[in-house]
């Protein structure tokens, strides 16, 4: 069960698939081609018809050869005659073959010229065997004999040169079935090359192929996002490597989905549970509050006095810090819609800066407010807008009583008019008694963000700046 597991596993992998095609390969030359050559010859045997019984004894050169210099060897010592009609003896059985013989002077003695048609030698006629060889002409005509078409068997009178009686030759026709059978094979040959290397190119690119398009489609799934901002899952495919690699992103696809869910869940639950405590902690302050405000007129001591205001002011940053985390929350879950219009918010600055005037002078600040410019409008919704002036000028009361400093102007800052509100305490990063400034600051961010504003805050051990500017358009 195991090697079947195992086989399985191998048999859906690319790389075995791919290595078949190499083996496939490798084994044609040694393999393929001589089996395929061997069918060939075969059915090609069994369709042509036999060839003429005439060219059965010429089937076989080697054959020929043997007899020849038998013959050859029989005739040592015989005078002229004899080894003429011997030769002649032999053409009655091969009429299709030219036999002639020369004798030790050179002379022709002999010349059979064949019964059938005419021996051809590259589409023309055999050369004539001349009266009279030179030993030039005899050594030159033996060596080349074995090249010569029609083909020339070629022996020495007694089967030996030493002899002394000269030579005999037999040119045969060229085996008909042999090289048609040679020339079928060359195609044979061509054929299942090219079939072959055709086979092994389509396969290759089909395989290549089909990879390449499967991970494109993985690749544009991880690419493209949907409705909920995550990756769509694709269809299961083949059970091989990019199978699995589809497979495993399928169940991180899932597991995102699952997993933006429970967020989603959660930051709803986290969004009720912050309303219904807002709500339901204002109460209880509103009530505690006025109760200081009846102990107030009752005869305390100095010390008692001291406490009750400091229990005030921290019931009133409690209250501050509710409302501001009660105003996150809705702003945060998208349940306040702004109502954006042209203002001018220069206007909105100077009636915010003037309502909190007393209140920085009470507590010591030096106040410098430069808003002497043009009106400048922008699309915002005024009483939120009075919200953010609201969180900054606070921040500065509450995080900046060691600067004493209340900076607020407007100029011209890389082209564009900004509204700045600046102090001079100890930045933000320094400790401080009062809590709220970064929920404060949210909301403050929430603000602009939603008003189509840009802002930045420099804050340092000298100070703190605001710049607020609109979001150049497009």
């Amino acid at each position: 069960m195991k090697r079947a597991g195992r086989y399985q596993l191998l048999s859906r992998s690319l790389l075995f698939r791919y290595l078949l095609i190499l083996l496939a390969a490798l084994l044609f030359v040694p393999v393929i081609l001589p089996l395929t050559i061997t069918l060939y010859s075969l059915f090609s045997g069994l369709s042509h018809e036999a060839p003429p019984k005439e060219y059965e004894l010429y089937s076989s050169v080697k054959k020929l050869e043997v007899l020849w210099h038998e013959e050859a060897e029989r005739l040592l010592n015989q005078p002229p005659e004899a080894v003429s009609q011997r030769l002649r003896t032999l053409s009655e059985t091969y009429h299709l073959a030219r036999i002639f013989w020369v004798d030790g002077e050179g002379r022709t003695q002999l010349v059979t010229e064949p019964s059938g048609p005419p021996l051809l030698s590259g589409g023309e006629t055999a050369a004539s065997v001349p009266s009279r060889w030179t030993a030039a002409e005899a050594v030159s005509f033996m060596k080349s004999s074995a090249e010569l078409k029609p083909l020339a068997i070629v022996a020495f009178i007694g089967d030996r040169a030493e002899a002394g009686q000269g030579f005999m030759v037999m040119q045969i026709p060229e085996e008909i079935n042999e090289v048609r059978n040679s020339a079928g094979i060359d195609k044979w040959y061509t054929i299942v090359m090219l079939v072959f290397l055709l086979v092994f190119i389509a396969s290759s690119w089909f395989f290549f192929i089909m990879i390449r398009r499967r991970l494109l489609r993985l690749q544009t799934a991880m690419a493209f996002t949907g409705n909920e901002g995550l990756p769509q899952a694709v269809p299961p495919g083949k059970p091989d490597e990019i199978g699995r690699l589809e497979e495993a992103f399928n169940t991180m696809v899932t597991e995102l989905k699952a997993s933006r869910a429970r967020e989603a869940e959660e930051e709803e639950l986290r969004k009720r549970l912050v309303a219904d405590l807002s709500h339901d902690l204002r109460t209880p302050l509103t009530v505690i509050r006025s109760h200081l405000h009846v102990l107030g007129k009752e005869e305390l001591s100095a010390r008692g006095q001291s406490s009750l205001t400091l229990m005030d002011q921290r019931i009133e940053s409690l209250g501050i810090l509710i409302e501001n985390l009660l105003s996150y929350n809705l702003l945060n879950s998208g349940k306040i819609a702004l109502n954006l219009e042209q203002k001018d918010v220069l206007r909105l600055v100077r009636e915010s800066a003037a309502a909190w005037y007393p209140v920085w002078e009470k507590a010591g600040f030096r106040i410098e407010i430069d808003l002497e410019a043009p009106p400048l409008y922008w699309e915002v919704d005024e009483s939120w807008f009075r919200r953010v002036l609201d969180n900054l000028f606070q921040n500065i009361l509450r995080h900046a009583r060691s600067g004493l400093y209340v900076g607020i102007g407007t100029e011209i800052r890389e082209g564009r008019p900004v509204i700045m509100i600046s102090d001079h305490g100890g930045g933000l990063e320094q400790p401080s008694d009062s809590a709220g400034a970064g929920l404060g600051l949210s909301i403050v961010d929430l603000l602009v963000q939603r008003m189509e504003l840009e802002w930045t805050m420099e804050t340092t051990g000298q100070g703190t700046e605001v710049v607020i500017w609109k979001r150049a358009a497009g």
